[in-house]
């Protein structure tokens, strides 16, 4: 199949190759050229736009930073909507605002194009590896017709509802993401504080109960002091503002997840906002002051 990829970055580079090492014809843009070096090197073909893309492509996966990068990819001019035609396939494995997505989905559809909304979790490893979690959000048989594909890059593929239902579950994921975070840079410092070894914590909690996905890959990066972003505080701040919207337009108060924006944003204004999230360490060993 002819497959088009539209932003490689950090998850988009390894998924993609994932797609082109199935033996599907990929093609490829992004902004800055260069990242699409190493996937043109494996057989993959730069474009000039996501018009150039979608005019050679079955099925277009976008994977931009945030709501308003999305609609410029898809409608803006060179954009995927000046090429499209019956039968092409959007799957955004973006995270962004769950009604934007309705209302791409909307504006594609008078064109005769189908959209799925799928963003992923797992992390750089599990884009490398091919076990995300994918959340979809659109119709039965796009989801059908595409789930060869979507299986290429996530061992949890599961259709959650109509457009939009993926991006919602991606909100409430999120909002896990952030609490885990929260309580793996809590915990270290709780053991460091208390005169343990935190690596020995880390590793008999994460065989327990109070284990998690946070904690088994990051909890040794915050014991190392290894802050080099799988995901960047900045991005996982942007979410929060979705999550939190979600939450206040169905009268839900979410009030760990405010606390958490909160020590996230501090983290930003700290400078660490290109940093992991595991790098929300800095802000708690901060909370207590000078020993």
């Amino acid at each position: 199949m002819k497959i088009g990829y539209i932003g490689i970055g950090i998850m988009g580079r390894p998924m993609a190759l994932n797609l082109l090492k199935a033996g599907h014809d990929l093609f490829v843009y992004n902004r800055t050229v260069a990242k699409c070096e190493p996937l043109e090197q494996q057989g993959a073909t730069v474009c000039q736009s996501p018009a150039d893309v979608a005019a050679k492509s079955d099925v277009v996966f976008l994977n931009v930073t945030d709501t308003p990068d999305v609609e410029a990819v898809l409608f803006d001019k060179g954009g995927v909507a000046e090429s499209v035609r019956n039968g092409l396939v959007v799957i955004d494995n973006s995270t962004i605002s769950p009604q934007a997505t309705r209302d791409f989905a909307a504006r594609l559809k008078e064109k005769s194009v189908d959209y799925l909304d799928a963003p992923v979790s797992g992390g750089d490893v599990g884009a490398q590896k091919g076990t995300l979690s994918i959340m979809v959000g659109g119709e039965q048989e796009v989801f059908d017709r595409c789930r060869g594909l979507l299986d290429v890059l996530g061992s949890k593929v599961t259709l959650l509802g109509p457009v939009g239902s993926g991006q919602i579950c991606k909100a409430i994921n999120q909002l896990f993401c952030a609490l885990h975070m929260l309580a793996c840079s809590e915990g270290v410092a709780l053991a460091r504080k208390n005169g343990l070894d935190p690596a020995q914590v880390v590793e008999v909690i994460s065989s327990g109960a109070g284990g998690s996905w946070a904690l088994s890959n990051l909890g040794p990066k915050i014991v190392n002091d290894d802050m080099e972003p799988a995901f960047m505080i900045d991005l996982l701040c942007k979410d929060l503002n979705y999550t939190l919207e979600l939450g206040a337009s169905g009268g839900q108060p979410l009030v760990g997840s405010a606390l958490a924006q909160q020590l996230f944003n501090a983290a930003q204004v700290q400078g660490l906002g290109q940093k992991g999230t595991q790098a929300l360490c800095k802000v708690i060993d901060g909370l207590r002051g000078s020993d």
